[in-house]
């Protein structure tokens, strides 16, 4: 593959132009291939699907189908401003009591965060249902943007109850909330968790360079001490591209 990111051409010299396969589906075919096999290794950008169709003599529509399908499988990314990059690998996410953080460094993604906020405000009804407090009681808002290898995965929001103030910004922009908790001596045994769909916000596809009001991952999570007490409470949502949750099921 090439600097400028041109795709070889004998990763095409024998597509069947009369054949019973689609052409889209063996233009992706042999990227995924390349990309599977390492000949197209993580991190690099595709030259944009006019370059290529032109390339290959095939219509933009075929290129951007064949596209689309790498990137609904994980393999390709479409990011705002910077184009098609194909992926470190996608994060599965078991449904335990781990953050995003722990996640991604367990994974060797390299992970790193954008502070949006971090601020002392009254807690709402929502957040102090969660919390277990009174409303209006002072609590710390936290909201970041996390990545892995420079793409943005996620946009955290959570809320710590009293007693957490000292996690600084700068903190934030370094650890993961969870590491922050446990250097705090707090230890986290139970987590209520829900997990779901819905359409971004203008915002948070800005945030995540996905297209306008695109779909997101979310997830709504309670955690807890060893003593019950609710230590923090997050408002998450995930690009769908990136990011998947594995959970378990046992027959009883």
């Amino acid at each position: 593959m090439t600097n400028d990111g041109r795709l070889p051409t004998d990763l095409f010299v024998d597509l069947d132009r009369s054949g019973p396969m689609p052409l889209y589906q063996q233009v992706a075919t042999r990227i995924e291939d390349a990309i599977r096999s390492g000949e197209i290794p993580p991190g690099s950008r595709l030259e944009n699907e006019v370059a290529l169709g032109e390339r290959l003599g095939l219509s933009r529509p075929t290129i951007r189908r064949a596209i689309q399908d790498l990137v609904d499988k994980g393999l390709l990314v479409r990011r705002r401003g910077i184009g098609t990059q194909v992926v470190h690998g996608p994060v599965t996410r078991k449904v335990e009591l781990t953050s995003l953080w722990d996640d991604l460094a367990r994974g060797d993604q390299k992970p790193a965060t954008t502070l949006l906020a971090r601020e002392d405000v009254p807690a709402d009804e929502r957040v102090a249902t969660a919390l277990g407090v009174v409303v209006g009681t002072t609590v710390t808002h936290i909201r970041r943007v996390r990545f892995a290898e420079d793409v943005p995965m996620a946009v955290l929001e959570n809320y710590l109850p009293p007693g957490f103030a000292d996690v600084t910004a700068d903190d934030l922009a370094q650890f993961g909330l969870y590491q922050l908790l446990r250097a705090r001596g707090v230890t986290m045994r139970v987590a209520k968790q829900q997990i779901g769909a819905r359409s971004a916000t203008h915002e948070e596809s800005r945030l995540l360079e996905i297209d306008d009001h695109g779909p997101v991952l979310t997830m709504r999570r309670t955690a807890y001490d060893a003593s019950g007490r609710a230590v923090e409470v997050g408002f998450h949502c995930y690009r769908p591209d990136r990011y998947s949750f594995e959970i378990t099921l046992v027959d009883k």
